[in-house]
């Protein structure tokens, strides 16, 4: 059984931490087993390895996730990367087709789909396993898990079964999509699951629906054709149209963190970062990544988000609305995560006449590489932390704390990190923050194969 990870969203439901480049995966919010914090897709990977799926794994994603997966996961992690940012379906298809081609996989394969990001017990994943007994089990076309619901959620789309329940896989008559509180009751009563989105099919299923809606089934041609398809959901292009599809009951935790209500119950902590909350606000969370502190008192079941791109204050309820105001930013990210390290914008200003400054602190991991970089305007630096090597104008130097370095514009150098080091960068010139958000800096701009294993 082979594993494909889903790795996608925009990082607008946990705005301000989340944002294009940072989903909500990628923030470092829980605790481990060792009390370190570490983020959900660090926590799903874990979780893979502790019943050995992980050597069997693979991340979908786009182009703007690559660099920080490595940076979470490692270098060695096999991704399958879309030309360009599209829906589940397409996505799943790129991975289906490149195990098909590429890999060679047995069409007779079974592939476990799931999000990257689900908070659930290690057994969510020994159930995972039972998606091809069930397959062969019943001989259905699709198998999905669904979790046992634990109240009427409203939030949650339901599986609901024809006919009674048996205990080891239902057969699914249809689904039923966020429904209120009065019906999820009567879904309950049903015997419904809550959908998990967790798929499980045959390699041939899907191979055999590409072949009859004309999509390519050989990896270069569908990466030359990706940008044809249309950004459809897996369960629009597959699930709602199949005839015979089955689901597993999982009985354990399981559940969304996809909004700061729910994020927050998880955390573990009701303060991270810089931060105080009275006595009489124990209902609320403070989540802090600015270096200034934050007091909250006398406001209850509030939760606090500061980071580089924003300030949120928002009832625990409420919060799950903050997408519909995000929209109305246009600057950002501030913060952003890549294979070597992060950066931060500190200030930007724009003059009278278009000239722009960029002040931004950037953070190198020890042993890291930052490899043929260039830059469009003069870079003045000054180090803070840290030490490592510069090559510029095929001149190497040793640099450290308090080393001020300028570097000129169009000029190419690379630098490696001896220890984690920090310096601050000052540009000055026309279109910094516009060629920022385009990524223009080749620094910003490491192309990531379609499909990468660094091992």
């Amino acid at each position: 059984m082979r594993i494909v990870l889903l790795s996608g969203g925009s990082g607008k439901r946990l705005w301000p931490l989340s944002n294009d480049s940072r989903s909500k995966q990628f923030l470092k919010v829980l605790k481990n087993e060792n009390g370190k914090m570490e983020s959900m897709v660090q926590r799903v990977w874990r979780q893979l390895g502790k019943v050995n799926m992980s050597d069997k794994a693979m991340i979908a994603t786009s182009s703007s996730q690559v660099e920080m997966l490595h940076n979470q996961l490692g270098p060695n992690i096999p991704v399958v990367v879309e030309p360009e940012r599209k829906d589940t379906f397409p996505a799943i298809a790129l991975a289906a087709v490149y195990l098909y081609s590429v890999e060679g996989c047995s069409l007779d394969e079974v592939i476990g789909v799931l999000p990257v990001d689900p908070f659930v017990e290690d057994h969510f994943f020994e159930t995972i396993k039972e998606l091809e007994w069930g397959l062969r089990e019943s001989g259905a076309d699709l198998a999905l898990l669904g979790a046992k619901p634990t109240y009427p959620s409203e939030k949650y789309g339901y599986i609901v079964p024809s006919g009674a329940a048996a205990d080891d896989f239902i057969h699914v008559s249809r689904f039923c999509e966020k429904p209120d509180e009065t019906s999820a009751k009567r879904l309950i009563h049903q015997q419904a699951l809550w959908n998990c989105g967790v798929f499980g099919f045959r390699l041939d299923y899907i191979i055999q629906l590409l072949k009859r809606k004309n999509i390519p089934v050989q990896y270069d041609a569908l990466l030359k054709d990706y940008g044809k398809l249309q950004s459809n959901s897996f369960d629009y292009e597959v699930v709602e149209k199949a005839g015979n599809i089955i689901a597993l009951p999982y009985s354990g935790y399981w559940k969304d963190l996809g909004t700061w209500n729910t994020l927050t119950d998880e955390m573990g902590t009701k303060v991270m970062g810089h931060g105080v909350i009275s006595q009489d606000a124990a209902a609320s969370c403070i989540v802090n990544e600015l270096d200034i502190p934050i007091i909250l008192i006398g406001v209850d079941d509030v939760v606090v988000a500061a980071s580089p791109d924003g300030l949120l204050v928002a009832d625990k309820k409420s919060s799950h609305k903050v997408k519909e105001y995000v929209s109305h930013f246009r600057d950002g990210p501030m913060y952003e995560e890549y294979s070597w390290g992060w950066s931060r914008v500190l200030e930007y200003s724009k003059k009278e006449g278009g000239t722009e400054t960029l002040t931004e602190k950037v953070h190198v991991t020890a042993g890291r590489n930052l490899n043929d970089q260039s830059s469009r305007n003069q870079e003045v630096w000054t180090v803070t932390q840290g030490e490592g090597v510069l090559v510029l104008n095929d001149e190497f130097s040793e640099i450290d704390m308090g080393t001020p370095l300028t570097i000129p514009a169009g000029k190419h150098y690379s630098l490696k990190a001896a220890s984690d080091m920090e310096f601050i960068v000052i540009q000055s010139g026309k279109d910094l923050w516009e060629g920022r958000r385009k990524n223009d800096r080749i620094s910003r701009n490491l192309k990531a194969p379609a499909y990468s294993n660094y091992s």
